[in-house]
């Protein structure tokens, strides 16, 4: 029997051994997880329902999550806003050629003979222009937010009445003079009646810049108008605009003395 006593002692030593010999090798799951790509994305257990293996690569993640530029790019951009100088997304000419009130400006428009306008004249330094002062029954008017500013008496029944005015170019230049006054045009309609809309009478280089001659139509009623924009050696660009309604037609002539009495004074 003591045999056998030792027998069993020697056995269970054995298994104690063994026993600690697993716990020391086999290394524990949490550490598996740790020693992992910290970036990589968890793999998806095999139809059989075994762990991936330790070599295996990680999966490659969703196509759409690699390629967010590609959808970014082929969303369609906002309609420019008419009235606005700028819409988002949009170039300042392309947001004007997408404005409904404003049609092209087309070969097709006639030029506007100028003729030297004499009598006196307002300097503005601000713009670096020279522009004409025109007779009664115009008078200079305060200015802000121009620079110079004369005006038409006020029609009875209505507050739409002739302004003449210069000021810094308020809009962003183009590298064209032209298209800096067709710019320069658009952004007058805020200054008209809502709802107005271009038509072009006459377009023509001047002296350092542009000229523009339109017709604004809103309802039934329309005025004259004219824009020059000339590099008067300011910072930049000085504007000159003038509208007139039809209900002082009369005044309509004062137009083209605008038109052709710009100029800089530098």
């Amino acid at each position: 029997m003591r045999v056998v006593y030792r027998g069993l002692a020697v056995a269970a030593a054995v298994a104690a051994v063994v026993a600690v010999a697993v716990v020391v090798v086999l290394p524990s799951e949490p550490d598996e997880v740790v020693a992992g790509p910290v970036t990589a994305p968890p793999a998806a257990p095999t139809s059989s329902g075994s762990a991936p293996s330790a070599g295996a690569s990680p999966s490659t993640p969703p196509e759409i999550s690699t390629t967010p530029a590609a959808a970014s790019s082929s969303a369609p951009r906002s309609t420019p806003t008419p009235g606005a100088s700028l819409a988002p997304g949009y170039t300042a000419m392309e947001a004007l050629y997408a404005d409904p009130r404003v049609p092209r400006l087309t070969r097709g428009v006639k030029r506007l003979p100028l003729r030297s306008s004499g009598g006196r004249s307002v300097k503005d330094p601000r713009t670096g222009l020279a522009v004409p002062k025109l007779p009664r029954p115009w008078k200079s008017y305060g200015a802000a937010p121009f620079t110079t500013k004369q005006v038409l008496p006020k029609p009875r029944g209505t507050s739409t009445r002739g302004m003449f005015v210069t000021c810094p170019l308020p809009i962003m230049e183009q590298e064209s003079p032209r298209d800096t006054a067709l710019l320069a045009a658009r952004w007058t309609l805020n200054h008209h009646p809502k709802g107005s809309r271009i038509t072009w009478l006459a377009s023509q280089p001047v002296e350092r810049g542009w000229m523009l001659l339109y017709r604004v139509t809103y309802g039934k009623r329309t005025s004259r108008a004219a824009v020059v924009v000339a590099d008067g050696g300011t910072s930049k660009p000085g504007l000159a605009f003038v509208t007139v309604p039809d209900s002082q037609r009369k005044q309509w002539r004062d137009i083209s003395r605008v038109a052709s009495g710009v100029r800089v004074l530098g």
